[in-house]
């Protein structure tokens, strides 16, 4: 019994490397040659990292997140306040407040663009387009045609008049609507600071017709400030604005 076992060792041992070397691996089936389809995949790869590294900015352009940031940060200023509420809070504020508004816009753009594609219903071609309409709209409705005239002028004299851009091409409708949300949220932030620059006026000319001018008037003028926005409910009064603020 034991010699019959050792022969049938000796017959696997010598049948199995032949069957190993008959497997060969053929790369051909996992990279098909005269076939874009793996070079499609890569750039696709790299076009999907390129936009998750670049997600920031995207949410900065074609958002309300923009007129959020600077209003609040106006605020901040003129309060006196340096570091309080801190950057993280009134970005985290901000990118609540920009979930709200463009709520609507992002299901649009989800249920009308991505979640086709990604379900391979439509076309990458279709897609993008489905997909880019919502913001289109959205920034539409909130730019001012004077800057989208500038810069369709502007593309007018780099690429000729036959190739200018139009009121909806992304290269003109982006840059518009940014100049617009900077131009809104300077706007709001001179609106917010003057009821604070007209306390600290007040308190410097109380302070100096007592002639106290060793002391600083933002030592008196900040909890006054910070007293006369907390009485009025500030943060709900700016914070309903800036939402109201978009159509």
């Amino acid at each position: 019994m034991s010699k019959r076992l050792f022969l049938l060792a000796l017959i696997l041992l010598a049948v199995m490397p032949t069957a190993a070397l008959a497997q060969t691996i053929d790369l051909n089936t996992l990279f098909p040659a005269g076939d874009a389809s793996v070079s499609g995949r890569i750039v696709q790869l790299l076009v999907v990292m390129t936009v998750l590294s670049v997600a920031p900015g995207l949410l900065m352009m074609v958002t309300s997140f923009a007129r959020f940031v600077i209003a609040l940060s106006f605020l901040r200023s003129g309060l006196g306040l340096q570091t309080t509420p801190s950057n993280m809070i009134l970005v985290s504020l901000a990118l609540f407040m920009t979930m709200f508004v463009m709520a609507p816009t992002f299901q649009a753009a989800w249920d009308n663009g991505v979640k086709p594609m990604v379900e391979n219903k439509i076309s990458q071609e279709e897609g993008y387009q489905r997909t880019t309409e919502p913001f289109r709209a959205f920034m539409k409705a909130n730019v001012r045609e004077k800057d989208i005239a500038i810069f369709q002028d502007l593309s007018a004299e780099r690429f000729g008049e036959a190739n200018k851009a139009g009121p909806d091409d992304l290269r003109v409708l982006i840059p518009a609507f940014m100049v617009s949300e900077l131009r809104r949220g300077f706007e709001i932030g001179f609106l917010v600071t003057l009821p604070f620059l007209v306390i600290d006026l007040v308190v410097a000319t109380i302070m100096t017709s007592m002639g106290m001018m060793m002391m600083p008037p933002t030592v008196v003028s900040l909890p006054l400030k910070i007293l006369f926005f907390v009485l009025v409910d500030g943060w709900s009064l700016l914070v309903g604005a800036l939402v109201k603020s978009f159509i």
